[in-house]
């Protein structure tokens, strides 16, 4: 089992930057990946990033391609989105997910095994 655990969110002014984290504990061995996913009020969850733990490869959603950063800290089993130029249609709850070996499909949930509580970002007009 791995837990995960997100940070760092809150309200932000359009044209703002926010920067939230996710946590990974428990059996990280098992991690081959992690991600970042959001979903909205009556809207699927939708892919956001993903960066792969043994070269850092990542991969963005066009609609943040450019605009977000997704890093990990190796000590710490952490992985970041620094999120920049935010725009009223990033709000959304943020979800963190861990894949435990194929990213031949990295921008799909059940891609994923592991997912953190979410937490919500705002982006006010």
């Amino acid at each position: 089992q791995v837990q995960l655990v997100e940070s760092g969110g809150g309200l932000v002014q359009a044209g703002g930057s926010l920067r939230v984290s996710c946590a990974a504990s428990g059996r990280t061995s098992s991690v081959y990946a992690m991600g970042w996913f959001r979903r909205t009020p009556g809207k699927e969850r939708e892919f956001v990033a993903s960066i792969r733990w043994s070269d850092y490869t990542t991969y963005y959603a066009d609609s943040v391609k450019g605009r977000f950063t997704i890093s990990r800290d190796n000590a710490k089993n952490t992985v970041f989105l620094q999120m920049n130029s935010l725009k009223v249609e990033d709000t959304a709850v943020y979800y963190c997910a861990v894949n435990r070996g194929d990213l031949s499909g990295y921008s799909q949930t059940l891609s994923y095994d592991y997912w953190g509580q979410g937490i919500q970002v705002t982006v006010s007009s």
